[in-house]
């Protein structure tokens, strides 16, 4: 017996007195059995023949989205939850890269057949809302008990370059042993240079899944390594065992941070992954996953900031907080160190948050228009005036904006 949430007895009861079986799949599925929670519960539907019957009588619960009905897919909010429906369909390969499929729609299918499209056997269990049983026609079940992660059809599986990483972030996620038949599979895959038919966005889709849902990121990076991957991602494989051992104990110091916001991790994780590589190999990794300029210089930022522990004084701290979050920018040094320095980072948090410069910089005292009021014009000397004057407030020279102007007048403008 599997456990859904009991306001979805309402949909279930109305589809099946339309003669609408509907079956639990996938994720939901292997997340009961995990005792995770999951708020997206994909709905497969059999005995309809017609996405628009479902979309009518779906419509009553809210607003029906057909954006997937080319695929024989509608999706519905129903209070807290994300609901995918969708009718049984079969997948013809037709040309290369995730995407080279034709998408069949087929109501004929019964339930095992339309399960073995799936990649793997955790991922290819139902559960029938109306006779109270589990669907599994590939074992899934015991094999997650034994924490392994298998293939639902080999032959099938390699059709689609993308369930190689799927490999990487599956193990990872739920600390499964790779069944040495699909680990063949994937090095042969890999070898016969499949991810190079991926676009770089589902490349980071896999990676940030990898980041965002795993304990031990480092079990999906070594997986990555055994699969062949570091031929792909070439950076990786100028790395040493002592450089990789280090930077993958560094990847799991993260999920101890417990962060929130998604994008600090991921920034976070690829820094660490970017660990010992030059900033002209940092750009060329960084390529392989995305366009995205705001995670590129997250990582760029913390990566090549210097900053001395050993020498922390206010003036290093206030010019620290013009180039980083010094906040973020010391879960970075926490695991860069493995948490050899927390002495040092933790003075180093505890005197940026006196400064009142942890998560911004040292608002100036003068700005451009102070200097027009001195009767300046703005020039190319005006940026250089606020530069030095800015530098000078950094080192404590003054402390008000009235000493600071003066300052400006004697100093600068007195010459």
């Amino acid at each position: 017996m599997i456990e859904y949430p009991n306001k979805l007895d309402k949909i279930f009861d109305k589809l099946n007195k339309n003669g609408i079986k509907p079956i639990i799949v996938g994720g939901y599925v292997r997340d009961w059995f995990l005792k995770k929670t999951n708020k997206d519960i994909d709905i497969e539907l059999y005995g309809v023949h017609s996405l628009q019957i479902v979309q009518e009588i779906l419509q009553e619960f809210g607003k029906v989205n057909n954006v997937g009905k080319s695929f024989g897919v509608c999706k519905l909010n129903y209070y807290d939850l994300e609901l995918d429906f969708s009718l049984p369909r079969k997948e013809n390969k037709t040309a290369k890269g995730h995407k080279g499929f034709d998408i069949i729609v087929d109501t004929s299918l019964d339930f095992a057949t339309a399960a073995s499209r799936r990649d793997f056997t955790i991922n290819a269990m139902g559960f029938d809302v109306i006779e109270k049983k589990l669907l599994d026609p590939f074992d899934g079940k015991a094999d997650l008990e034994q924490k392994i992660l298998k293939a639902v059809n080999t032959n099938s599986f390699s059709e689609d370059p993308l369930r190689v990483l799927r490999i990487m972030q599956f193990g990872a996620r739920f600390e499964l042993r790779v069944d040495c038949s699909l680990l063949k599979l994937a090095q042969n895959m890999i070898q016969n240079n499949v991810l190079n038919e991926l676009p770089k966005e589902r490349i980071f889709m896999e990676f940030e899944k990898l980041f965002l849902k795993s304990k031990k990121i480092s079990y999906g990076i070594v997986l990555l390594q055994k699969m062949g991957g570091f031929d792909y991602f070439q950076e990786l494989s100028t790395l040493d065992k002592h450089q990789l051992a280090h930077i993958l104990q560094a990847l799991d110091y993260i999920y101890q941070f417990q962060l929130k916001n998604k994008a600090e991790i991921v920034i976070l994780s690829f820094a660490l992954l970017s660990l010992y590589f030059t900033y002209e190999q940092v750009l060329t990794f960084m390529d392989r996953f995305t366009n995205n300029k705001k995670i590129v210089d997250g990582v760029l930022h913390l990566l090549f900031t210097p900053f001395d522990l050993e020498k922390i004084d206010n003036y290093s701290i206030y010019k620290l907080s013009t180039q980083t979050n010094i906040e973020f920018y010391s879960l970075f040094l926490r695991a860069k160190t493995l948490h050899k320095k927390e002495q040092q980072i933790n003075r180093l948090v505890q005197k940026a948050k006196s400064l009142g410069v942890l998560n911004k910089k040292l608002p100036p005292l003068v700005e451009g228009k102070d200097l027009i009021k001195l009767g300046l014009q703005p020039s190319k000397e005006f940026s250089k005036i606020l530069d030095n004057t800015y530098d000078a407030q950094m080192k404590e020279i003054f402390s008000t904006k009235e000493k600071a102007l003066q300052w400006v007048q004697n100093t600068l403008l007195s010459k």
